[in-house]
């Protein structure tokens, strides 16, 4: 969704008025970086490095393609110890109007990395971004970080992984 979305959302389920996004995301980020994303702090998902480290020396092309904006992308592959050069892409939500569910950012993941549609996997653990794989026409294997087993096996994943 990206953090204006999410943090937009949530101010108008609220009723906030005069809500501004712009200063609110300004203030999200802030406390972010200094109280969650710490670099090597082990938020990432077990296993993360070395599948990447498998799949790059395998020859295979690896891209993040997320809805969050550049400055939490970079913050949240530090805080996993996943050095921004293991990546040959990076696709962020800075750059996107129209953000997962839509395809773009998968696609544009595709593009960067010269590899067609029908020969990328997503891994994704959002319904929004299975819906974005899917509409991309790519297959996707669905890890159950944040939501159910249940949840993700209704969207029909390609595979998934409980962890």
């Amino acid at each position: 969704m990206g953090e204006a979305n999410f943090l937009g959302g949530v101010a108008a389920a609220k009723g906030v008025e005069g809500f501004d996004t712009k200063a609110a995301k300004k203030r999200f980020f802030e406390i972010f970086l200094l109280k969650y994303a710490k670099p090597n702090s082990g938020i990432g998902f077990p296993g993360a490095f070395e599948l990447v480290s498998q799949c790059k020396s395998n020859g295979l092309k690896v891209a993040v393609a997320s809805s969050a904006d550049r400055i939490k992308v970079d913050a949240n592959l530090a805080a996993a110890g996943l050095p921004i050069t293991m990546f040959d892409a990076i696709v962020s939500a800075d750059a996107f109007k129209n953000l997962k569910p839509a395809p773009v950012i998968f696609l544009a993941a595709s593009r960067i990395l010269d590899v067609p549609t029908s020969e990328c996997i997503v891994i994704e653990d959002a319904l929004a971004g299975v819906q974005a794989a899917k509409a991309a026409k790519m297959r996707y294997i669905t890890v159950t970080t944040t939501l159910s087993e249940d949840t993700l096996k209704a969207a029909e994943p390609s595979s998934s992984k409980r962890r």
